[in-house]
């Protein structure tokens, strides 16, 4: 987005929180008209489906600017590093807008390490705290660039007040390694429904509830109340109405997540409907590519794919090529590497033991695919749909 319709969306969003007409940041969907005091019509990202457009009004998004900042101990000067078309952008806008601190964005051009250490300079000259909203990518690029001898966005991320980081699971080593240089990670958990990320570090923000709907075991869904709920959904009464549920407790949003709860912390598990059933026995994709993400230290993404024998065969998708160093080992020069393909021997082999260790055989993979980049939808994202069919384009061979 330019620097113009930037600004124009900016001032959009100043209006519609003091009660003007709603912003739309990308072109409408339906021509339904959102309800009264609606000051925010967003995309999900579709990761279910066909996105669907939700309204939110301008009380839910002051809520969560407001439970942000007390959650923070300070409003702070918000730095924009992501698309302003998604609620994360948004939200970065009206923490900004609600603070009366000067928001900071990024021009055009893709995400660069030093673009955001020059993007952060200014404001971290100031007496703000400084608050940035990243996903894992950038933020995965960001300890690569460092690791590779160009420290100054790791840095400059290190001085900063917060750095929320959501929209995709993080990978553990990737984790403690900001950690480790200093950088203050609050990882969110959240979605368009909720006006953003509504749970910092497994624990929810003030005034937001969450809970599970389980039928015995550990886990369930997870469901959230409080006053970051959107209305509903524009055009989809029955959608509304499967999501949004009103009781004697209030009203509750009801995700498409998986999550368990360790002493009123929540831990995500993985999507509900992305559970692979291989050989008979259930396996949950996130669980693994969680152990992977430590193992490889790059972004995975695990899927199943039709079998004969085992009716869907697990396979792990992950970023960079064949060869490419794992977490706890020493940097290789890149023309030393493979090129992208199917992993074989000994990384294979690592791969199954490490999975089968932790989770069980069933779980560990029997493919690993890698790949420059996995396919993203939205900010951080990754498109599982897409990962299926680029591995059921990549003869095993290749």
């Amino acid at each position: 987005m330019s620097t113009p319709d930037l600004a124009a969306l900016v001032d959009g969003m100043r209006r519609a929180l003091d009660g003007g007409p709603p912003v739309a940041p990308l072109p409408r969907l339906t021509t339904h008209l959102p309800p009264s005091g609606t000051a925010l019509v967003v995309r999900t990202s579709g990761s279910t489906g066909t996105p669907r457009e939700v309204a939110l009004s301008a009380a839910a998004l002051r809520a969560s600017a407001a439970a942000t900042a007390d959650r923070l101990n300070a409003p702070g000067r918000w730095v924009l590093t992501l698309p302003p078309t998604h609620v994360a952008g948004m939200q970065v806008i009206v923490r900004s807008l609600l603070a009366g601190t000067p928001l900071t964005a990024a021009g055009g051009g893709p995400f660069t390490p030093d673009g955001l250490a020059d993007l952060l300079a200014a404001p971290l000259a100031g007496d703000d705290p400084v608050h940035v909203s990243l996903v894992p990518t950038q933020l995965h690029r960001v300890v690569e660039a460092a690791d590779g001898g160009a420290p100054a966005a790791l840095d400059a991320l290190a001085r900063c007040g917060a750095v929320l980081l959501g929209g995709a699971a993080t990978p553990p080593r990737l984790l403690v390694r900001a950690r480790d240089a200093g950088v203050p990670v609050v990882r969110t958990y959240g979605m368009s429904e909720t006006a953003g990320g509504c749970v910092y570090d497994g624990v929810p923000l003030p005034g937001v509830r969450v809970r599970l709907d389980a039928a015995g075991g550990d886990a369930g869904i997870v469901e959230i109340a409080g006053p970051v709920l959107a209305s509903g959904y524009l055009g989809d009464d029955d959608a509304t109405a499967t999501a949004f549920v009103d009781g004697p407790d209030g009203r509750w949003f009801r995700t498409s997540d998986l999550g368990a709860l360790d002493r009123d912390v929540l831990r995500v598990i993985g999507r509900a409907d992305d559970v692979v059933v291989t050989g008979g026995v259930n396996v949950a994709p996130a669980a693994v590519e969680s152990v992977l993400g430590e193992l490889l230290g790059v972004e995975v993404c695990v899927v199943g794919v039709p079998h004969d024998e085992w009716g869907q065969e697990l396979v792990a998708v992950a970023s960079g090529p064949v060869g490419a160093r794992h977490a706890d080992e020493p940097t290789r020069p890149a023309a030393r590497r493979a090129p992208t393909g199917w992993g074989e021997g000994a990384e294979l082999a690592r791969v199954r033991s490490a999975v089968a260790a932790r989770l069980g055989p069933a779980a560990a993979p029997r493919r690993i695919l890698r790949v420059q980049n996995l396919p993203l939808r939205g900010p951080g994202k990754v498109d599982r749909a897409a990962v299926v069919d680029l591995v059921r384009a990549r003869p095993a061979h290749d």
